[in-house]
């Protein structure tokens, strides 16, 4: 099995496919979707759009969903080598692409085994019963009395023909998607469910050419763009004439405020884009930035629509006696921290833009780049690349368009666009801040009769490709801008900014508020689990509070309020696994705490035990040992799903401890690694897992597991030191503050 690699052959051929092998649905297929069909097959039905078979007797997988180093293309691989009966090394991958592809809109949500692993597994048994068929009908016998093995077909008297020859005489895989085949039990699997190697890794391990970094094409060029300073700054004078006249310089652009240099060598494009830089003037004018110091209160501030998004039991009073409890929780801006500064390669060719990126969504970016370049959708092509250390709505669809925009001055001359490092930390889209307040009653058997929430925080979801704008930077500057996208309202259970906002728990009476922000002084994005993580944060932190004020251990007091035996089944399993004693105390530096999370409610349940090791002179909090178990339903890869919650989990304690957005009044002030620090190698705790073993429809592992870790990691810190941080990140000064 593979997935494409990196040659100049294969990108020149890429440039050939122009839906060959990807038709949009009949008009009838959309008016006749039985409710059962899998989301990504709705508007996807044709079978040549999913698989194909060729000539070299290898079978080519398509999926709309993009590799960002989740290893989705080894289990969506598996899942098509189980349902196809043939080996897995004969699987070829190709994703995300507009060309060749069927439309899967994003990846994201942790939802890629769940939509386009179920659509997968149906077209590979579709295919697979149309070859059965055809092969019955060459050997006069029923179908359910040949044998199938390695994608050959075998009657009992010993007639054999392999699924290529069987297509080669019959109508082939073509057609749509009828539904007609029952997809194998999980009982009968032999590749779904094994550790497989990830078929990503060797080329990234290696150094062999993997990155759309790492692109190289006939007569390349390569460009640099130049941003304002601040946010609201706009382009007053620049001298072009002496920035033309560098080594090298092919073509300066400015259009309005968006300002770009393209040269024949790299070297020379960063050397021209840094003369640009230092002879642009750009105004004073600024947008005023929130203080950061009061995060918490100046979000409250802004203008906001506010939604109920969870009620319960409000036509009752509370009855009683009850103790009330309240608190007041934060999340800073956070970044995404690519590794790799985004990047692009953009190439206009007889009136046809084609575009590699490493965006999430391939065909709504390309339907915003046709917009910002007056092109038809049908004239531009996105392809997925892999960025290196991409992940979320970061730079990926911006750089897009501005490559784009240079492929446009330059026609026949493939553009290469990447950002340099103050781009990536400044001019980003960044996981929004968020302030959460939370209310409970008590009753007198020490249970929860009563909760209230209020959640103020941007949208979470300002991709490319919605309606009523364009969400791409570059198109937001130039001498005739387009509109931003408003935030788009997304309903529970997915949510944005109020995702996993209602609690899992049973509370008997409950209302839950979204503020949503409509006053974003700071760009906002997409950035992993989307309010998720802050919320849980809030829920988490906040059970532990009441679990005190109750007398309870946090354990039983949770186990108290879950009725699901899911839930209670990975929360009993985490603590059995790390050793969880009632009642146990911290003794003033090393502490240990729980949390759990159901992700966005009706994805996978996750535990998580974090121990802390707290330094009360320097600050600085240590986490040698997290224990987790998840519950993903169906796992395809156990080893695949482990790394993706250890990354999550790495990843949580990273952003619990160190990560922020800084700012003064005007601008962005963290625009380098010394003023955005990530966990390092050296801090990386002990990380155990633990996955239920079910057979129930997959969940998705991709997210669920940072929530939880962070809501822990809070309540080890408190349960060592006895007080609690309720704000992200738990910086070094705020723990001396809170210890002093």
């Amino acid at each position: 099995m593979s997935v494409a690699t990196l040659s100049r052959r294969l990108f020149v051929q890429s440039l050939g496919v122009v839906l060959a092998t990807f038709a949009l649905p009949s008009p009838s297929v959309f008016g006749q979707t039985p409710a059962n069909v899998p989301f990504s097959l709705r508007n996807n039905r044709r079978l040549e759009g999913w698989i194909r078979l060729e000539a070299d007797e290898t079978v080519t997988v398509f999926t709309g969903k993009a590799e960002l180093g989740q290893g989705i293309l080894t289990a969506l691989a598996q899942i098509a080598a189980e349902e196809l009966d043939i080996g897995f090394d004969k699987i070829r991958m190709v994703s995300a692409d507009t060309s060749r592809g069927p439309d899967e809109q994003y990846t994201f949500g942790s939802q890629s085994v769940e939509q386009s692993g179920a659509a997968i597994r149906v077209a590979g048994a579709e295919a697979r019963g149309l070859l059965l068929a055809a092969a019955a009908r060459r050997f006069g016998v029923r179908a359910e009395d040949l044998q199938v093995k390695d994608g050959a077909i075998a009657s009992a008297d010993g007639r054999r023909a392999t699924f290529w020859e069987i297509a080669k005489e019959s109508a082939g895989l073509l057609g749509d998607i009828a539904l007609a085949a029952t997809p194998k039990k999980p009982s009968d699997y032999a590749i779904v469910g094994k550790s497989i190697r990830r078929i990503d890794l060797p080329g990234k391990l290696t150094g062999a050419p993997s990155y759309v970094q790492d692109m190289r094409l006939p007569g390349m060029v390569f460009a640099r763009v130049v941003r304002p300073p601040r946010y609201g700054a706009r382009l007053l004078e620049c001298d072009e004439a002496a920035v033309r006249a560098l080594p090298g310089v092919i073509t300066v652009i400015r259009d309005g405020n968006f300002l770009v240099v393209a040269a024949g060598r790299e070297e020379q494009a960063i050397a021209a884009r840094s003369a640009l830089a230092t002879s642009a003037h750009w105004s004073d004018d600024t947008v005023a930035l929130p203080d950061m110091t009061h995060l918490r209160t100046e979000l409250q501030k802004l203008r906001a629509e506010t939604i109920v998004v969870g009620t319960a039991g409000q036509s009752e009073p509370v009855s009683g006696q009850v103790r009330r409890v309240s608190a007041e929780y934060a999340r800073a801006y956070v970044s995404h921290a690519t590794i790799g500064p985004s990047c692009a390669v953009a190439w206009l060719r007889d009136g046809r833009m084609t575009v590699w990126s490493h965006t999430q969504g391939a065909f709504p970016l390309r339907g915003d780049l046709a917009k910002v370049l007056g092109l038809q959708t049908s004239e531009v092509d996105v392809v997925h690349m892999p960025g290196a250390g991409c992940y979320g709505h970061n730079g990926a669809d911006d750089v897009a368009l501005d490559a784009a925009l240079v492929a446009r001055a330059v026609p026949g001359v493939p553009v290469k666009l990447q950002w340099m490092r103050d781009d990536e930390f400044a001019w980003a889209p960044f996981g929004p801040a968020m302030a959460m307040k939370v209310e409970a009653a008590l009753g007198s058997d020490g249970r929860i009769v009563d909760w209230s929430c209020d959640v103020w925080s941007n949208s979470h979801a300002m991709r490319p490709g919605q309606a009523g704008g364009v969400n791409l930077l570059a198109a937001w500057d130039l001498k005739t801008p387009f509109v931003k996208t408003p935030a788009p309202h997304i309903p529970q259970p997915f949510g944005d900014g109020d995702r996993n906002a209602v609690p899992s728990y049973e509370l008997p009476r409950k209302e839950i508020r979204n503020h949503l922000l409509l006053d974003a002084p700071v760009r906002n994005g997409s950035f992993r689990t989307l309010g998720s993580h802050g919320n849980i944060f809030a829920i988490e932190s906040f059970m532990d509070e009441l679990a005190q004020v109750a007398g309870s251990d946090p354990l039983a007091f949770r186990l108290a309020h879950l009725r699901d035996p899911r839930a209670r089944a990975v929360l009993q399993a985490a603590a059995d696994k790390a050793g969880w004693t009632p009642g146990m105390k911290g003794d003033g530096q090393r502490g240990r705490g729980l949390a759990f999370c159901r992700y966005k409610s009706i994805g996978m349940y996750a535990a998580a035990v974090v121990d802390v090791e707290v330094d009360r002179n320097s600050g600085l909090i240590k986490v040698p040992r997290v224990v987790m178990v998840a519950d993903l339903g169906l796992v395809v890869n156990p080893d695949g799903a482990t790394n993706q919650l250890e990354g999550g989990i790495v990843q949580a304690v990273s952003l619990t401890l160190k990560e922020q957005v800084t700012f003064d009044r005007r601008e962005i002030t963290s625009r380098d690694w010394s003023g955005y620090p990530v966990l390092a190698f050296p801090e990386v705790p002990s990380v155990e897992i633990v996955l239920m073993q079910r057979n129930d429809p997959s969940l998705g592992a991709g997210e669920g597991s940072l929530p939880p870790t962070s809501a822990a990691l809070a309540n080890a810190f408190a349960q060592a030191t006895g007080r609690r941080l309720r704000e992200l990140p738990m910086t070094p000064e705020r723990v001396k503050a809170s210890l002093s």
